[in-house]
């Protein structure tokens, strides 16, 4: 059977163990992989010409982004596809705890801190959008670090922990479809609107805008898995 990854050199030891992770991230967000079929870590380890050893870190690593899940006995698979239910859910604890980082971290918010979320939406607005991985991960990783710098700038670690824990649950239910990024426009112009509410330093605007963007978010990504 012919691999699902690219066919690239691999480097060594952490670099190593970082593209392997980026390999199979790229491989289950671009579909190469079925839901809930089997991920063998000696197969993905010969397909890639790498140890078991790193592969088996990245796919410890993708558990806790919701990616693929691993049983007791019967080793690692990929997540079964989120229903819309679970989407909606996902969304409601979004907001419940992204919207309390904006208005907290607004309250906190400096001049410098404000300056590195406008520079998010900058790379948000140049980067490419194509349907694969490898065509939006940058834009990808602008969208990611502007809502960490929001909830790393809350003060509050347990507000970040819960805030990391979703991880890649957030996209898990749009990415499955191979799809891409597909409300740019819409995602821009809303965190734009965080982005303002921050520089006018009010925390309930910035609350008000957070909860917008997600529920936006929820609604763009149900009417993408319904085309």
């Amino acid at each position: 059977m012919a691999s699902v990854f690219s066919q690239t050199s691999m480097p060594s030891r952490q670099v190593l163990a970082d593209r392997v992770y980026e390999e199979l991230l790229a491989a289950l967000i671009d579909g190469r992989f079925e839901a809930d079929a089997a991920l063998s870590i000696d197969g993905i380890a010969r397909d890639l010409g790498v140890s078991p050893t790193p592969v088996r870190e990245a796919l410890a690593r993708l558990e806790h982004t919701g990616m693929v899940r691993r049983a007791a006995l019967k080793g690692y698979r990929v997540a079964p596809l989120m229903t819309a239910e679970e989407h909606g859910q996902l969304v409601a604890v979004r907001k419940l705890i992204e919207a309390e980082n904006a208005e907290l971290a607004c309250a906190r918010a400096n001049g410098p801190m404000v300056e590195q979320l406008a520079d998010t939406i900058e790379r948000l607005r140049t980067a490419p959008t194509g349907g694969s991985y490898s065509e939006f991960r940058d834009y990808w990783k602008a969208d990611e670090d502007f809502h960490r710098l929001i909830a790393e700038f809350t003060g509050n670690p347990f507000l970040l922990t819960a805030f990391q824990a979703l991880g890649g649950q957030v996209q898990r239910f749009r990415l499955f479809a191979g799809r891409g990024v597909t409300d740019a426009d819409c995602a821009i112009s809303e965190h734009t609107r965080i982005l303002q509410a921050f520089q006018a330093g009010d925390p309930k605007a910035a609350r008000a805008a957070m909860e917008k963007h997600l529920e936006g978010v929820g609604r763009r990504a149900v009417e993408d898995s319904s085309d």
